[in-house]
């Protein structure tokens, strides 16, 4: 837990790089060491939940300590022990945040899951992760059929046949709880990542990353007690970790989350009536609210708009500032290294940039060979290690993780598959990916999964995806389609072929745009080419 803010200490930024040191404890429970300190300490808000109907539920520090304690007590009860696996998959609603924080007070490790992931989804990743427990809704049950001999657990907030109604056990276990003593080094949490290959990627923190996220929060969300955050990320991306649970709870401010369908009219009345300080939005949300008219709402309580996951619109940048008298604040991070390049409250930001790397955290730009590079050059964004932000690894996948380093005379690197640039003045520009991924409105999208999903349907013979430039939602994915067939009318297959992806993995994968064609580029080992597919897509773009 920390009370300090960067307006205390920020300053002068590299006096206060020079000046910071990371203090890992040898152990750390963040919900023992920093939920219940602050219910002692500084009894204020935790959260606020809205729903869909508008019907709030408000928790202080004491509450949120209570409740996850008996979250702790019924995963103990059940068999769950320090170091397993529990997948917590919720929309949002306050059981996020409890399944999250129990979970870690009993020493288990939580996988965060979005709702939209299918059955096929959520086996992979029960399998793949050897997870012994579940908790969810009572209509997301269907998806964990066939997974009962692995989950002996199984908690549903809604009584269904099978699953442990998650009310009854609440109400029957002990509010106070003897809790786990966790090794900083101790696996905590794992998300899943998508990846250029291969299926998704279990990336696992250890509990030092759950204690270094605490950086974000003071460095870039600026958060104080006093601030209401709403950070509009999923439950299952690191983001929410970063600006819904660990960033402003170790900082004692106040989390918002809401529970209902897009609206940005809505969303610009929520941030009025509930007096939102620190707004979280991605460049594409942003772009969306800036076509309402944001003169006719009270925003004088907004003193931070910080954004994160895609590239913020420079042009999208200024409307906001006009608009709002908010700067906003870019950050870069991955799942793998947290938040590792900030816009600080207290610097001048620039346009286009991500910021300068974060206190205790190196950042560089090297060639492939591990060569720093000047200024202005475009290479590869890497952090030097060890670095407490930095993942402990890739879950059953020593060797991608030993990939993901490059040891060099000047250290050793993890090598983030981002490429950038860095200025004079030390502040770092993204240029973009080195690989295949696609970045949807903050959504990671590995063009496998969309392929794997296409090759299921009967009129696919084979397929290759990518991701192309969109001004709404920075890329969206573009299938590229070679049919067993011919057939008569495109426009039907188009819309089966995107219900069919919808239907089989999570639906913000779908492919907005479906071409087909006769052949697909390929090496001469049989390897599809979406280099030359995106170079294609390039060319054709300039003629338009």
């Amino acid at each position: 837990m920390t009370d300090i803010t960067a307006s205390d200490v920020m300053t002068d930024y590299e006096e206060a790089r020079r000046a910071f040191s990371w203090d890992i404890p040898a152990t750390f429970n963040f919900g023992s060491d920093v939920v219940d300190q602050w219910a002692a300490s500084h009894d204020g808000p935790a959260l606020i939940a809205l729903n869909e109907n508008d019907e709030a539920q408000r928790y202080a520090y004491s509450d949120i300590s209570r409740l996850t304690n008996r979250f702790a007590n019924v995963l103990r009860s059940s068999g769950v022990k320090p170091g397993d696996r529990v997948v917590i998959m919720f929309p949002r609603l306050p059981y996020w945040q409890i399944a999250m924080v129990g979970a870690l007070k009993a020493g288990a490790v939580p996988i965060p899951c979005i709702e939209m992931l299918t059955a096929k989804d959520i086996a992979y990743r029960v399998e793949h992760s050897g997870a012994v427990a579940a908790a969810t809704l009572a209509r997301n049950v269907d998806k964990f059929d066939g997974l009962n001999d692995q989950l002996k657990t199984r908690i549903s907030v809604g009584a269904v046949d099978g699953w442990t109604d998650y009310d009854e056990a609440m109400t029957s276990a002990a509010k106070v709880f003897d809790e786990a003593t966790t090794p900083a080094e101790a696996p905590a949490i794992m998300y899943y990542t998508s990846g250029s290959t291969g299926l998704p990627k279990g990336v696992m923190h250890p509990s030092r990353s759950l204690y270094a996220w605490r950086t974000a929060g003071t460095y870039w969300l600026d958060l104080r007690p006093d601030d209401v955050i709403w950070c509009t990320a999923d439950t299952g991306w690191s983001k929410a970790g970063t600006s819904i649970l660990f960033g402003p709870w170790s900082c004692g401010a106040c989390a918002f989350f809401y529970d209902g369908p897009f609206d940005a009219r809505r969303r610009l009345q929520l941030i009025q009536e509930h007096k939102i300080s620190i707004f979280c939005a991605s460049n594409t949300e942003l772009n969306r609210l800036l076509n309402e008219d944001i003169a006719s709402f009270d925003l004088s309580s907004l003193r931070r708009t910080v954004t994160a996951g895609e590239a913020l619109s420079p042009v999208v940048a200024e409307k906001w500032r006009n608009a709002t008298g908010c700067e906003v604040a870019q950050a870069y991070g991955q799942t793998e290294t947290l938040m590792s390049i900030l816009t600080y409250p207290n610097l001048p930001a620039k346009p286009g940039a991500m910021g300068l790397a974060a206190p205790g955290v190196d950042v560089e730009i090297i060639d492939d060979d591990g060569a720093l590079l000047p200024a202005g050059e475009v290479g590869n964004i890497a952090i030097g290690a060890p670095c407490p932000q930095i993942m402990s690894g890739y879950w059953r996948d020593d060797e991608r993780t030993k990939d993901s380093y490059l040891r060099t005379q000047s250290g050793d690197w993890f090598v983030t598959g981002d490429l950038g640039r860095k200025d004079e003045d030390g502040y770092f520009f993204f240029e973009g990916r080195n690989d295949d991924i696609i970045n949807s409105s903050g959504y990671r999208i590995g063009p496998l999964e969309v392929e794997d999903a296409l090759m299921g349907h009967d009129a696919v013979q084979e397929c290759a995806v990518i991701g192309i430039p969109d001004s709404e939602r920075g890329e969206v994915v573009k299938a590229f389609i070679v049919l067993k067939s011919e057939v008569d009318d495109h426009g039907s297959l188009i819309q089966d072929l995107q219900s069919h992806v919808k239907s089989v993995t999570a639906p913000y994968k779908y492919p907005r745009k479906i071409e087909f064609v006769t052949e697909l580029p390929k090496t001469l080992t049989g390897k599809i080419q979406r280099s030359v597919l995106r170079a294609i897509e390039q060319e054709s773009a300039k003629t338009k």
